[in-house]
């Protein structure tokens, strides 16, 4: 969701433009890409200024869809746009807050989560006297629409009535096989995973510990999930998140990345560093991980992305951007990797980028 670009950006500092943004699509630049970065070749930057984040492919593999805040008191809305950077359309509504947009099997549909049905207006930032923390707001519903934005009405639930809470569901993913589409709500008093076929029926709960469970994503053969799970290692952490929920909050340092069944049965925990790990995707043969973590930086404030094996081992880092490299995912023949990056940026603007992977 938005909201984890917010937290993972949020202060840093900003390399240097090394040199003047290329047109979308024009090539790559030296500047984009680290020598040590050798899973990734022929880095390309797709989005220029702003926050660009979420970048999912289609199932064709012929659009991409993402969402972008301007900034100066605009918030999120959802855009598709063509693999170069080309052909950028708004597909949500500009009222409301939006996030954590995919594309349905087929292409010909979106789902997305956004605030606009209960109100027009952009939601308030949250008090973080408490700390650094998330809001939860408890209108966020998942509306359906045509690709282009068209036809749109909600999906869960299924009705969202002006004025009224109806808790927070969002950060919705589509199985490789279109049957199921899983996502994160409240509506048991908990931040847990859900999931629903594709007209909003057949729902079931998939995660049972108190906790924030949220950011999940299914296997290529859609049989087993990814996602992160927040730490609580004893009762005052636990009370202290069960304080923050009740005021629609999460505290996002330190989350785990977890793997099940699709079912949520079989549940292991994957990384171990108690920091934040986040934006876990299954790499093309389903036998490892690829997540973005601050683990590798002692003050906790750079986020890189990092393959793993199912099992935990094997931790290789892949990207090398020193502020903020996340929500990694590969095109749907493996052949090229999206992902949002602070590099070649300024102001702590966040920019959408695609590389060619190496094996």
């Amino acid at each position: 969701m938005r909201m984890r670009v917010a937290f993972l950006t949020l202060g840093f500092a900003t390399l240097a433009l090394a040199q003047p943004p290329s047109v979308p699509g024009s090539g790559p630049l030296p500047s984009l890409h680290d020598p040590r970065e050798a899973h990734l070749k022929n880095v390309r930057q797709l989005t220029f200024g702003g926050q660009n984040a979420e970048a999912y492919w289609s199932f064709d593999g012929k659009k991409v869809i993402f969402q972008y805040m301007k900034g100066g008191g605009d918030a999120d809305q959802i855009y598709t746009m063509r693999p170069d950077g080309s052909g950028k359309k708004m597909v949500s509504t500009g009222k409301g807050r939006c996030t954590c947009a995919y594309f349905l099997k087929g292409d010909k549909e979106i789902v997305f989560a956004s605030t606009h049905g209960h109100s027009p207006a952009i939601p308030p930032e949250p008090d973080r006297s408490q700390g650094y923390v998330w809001p939860i707001y408890p209108y966020y519903a998942i509306y359906k629409a045509n690709a282009d934005g068209s036809n749109m009405r909600p999906l869960f639930p299924a009705k969202v009535e002006p004025g009224k809470e109806c808790g927070y569901n969002a950060e919705a993913t589509v199985s490789p096989d279109g049957k199921r589409i899983i996502f994160t709500s409240t509506r048991d008093g908990d931040l847990d995973l859900y999931s629903i076929k594709p007209d909003g029926s057949d729902l079931k709960r998939l995660t049972n510990r108190v906790g924030y469970d949220g950011g999940a994503y299914f296997s290529p053969d859609s049989k087993r999930i990814v996602w992160r799970s927040s730490v609580l290692p004893d009762a005052k952490a636990v009370s202290d998140y069960k304080s923050l929920l009740k005021q629609n909050l999460v505290r996002p340092t330190s989350m785990e990345i977890w793997v099940a069944d699709a079912d949520g049965k079989n549940a292991k925990q994957v990384t171990r560093n108690g920091a934040a790990n986040f934006a876990p995707f299954f790499t093309p043969d389903g036998k490892k991980l690829i997540f973005a973590s601050n683990s590798g930086d002692p003050k906790r404030r750079t986020f890189e992305v990092y393959l793993i094996n199912l099992d935990g081992t094997g931790l290789e880092q892949v990207t090398y951007g020193a502020q903020f490299d996340s929500f990694p995912m590969f095109s749907p023949d493996g052949k090229k990797l999206i992902w949002a990056s602070n590099r070649n940026g300024k102001d702590h603007e966040t920019n959408i980028f695609v590389a060619d992977w190496v094996k």
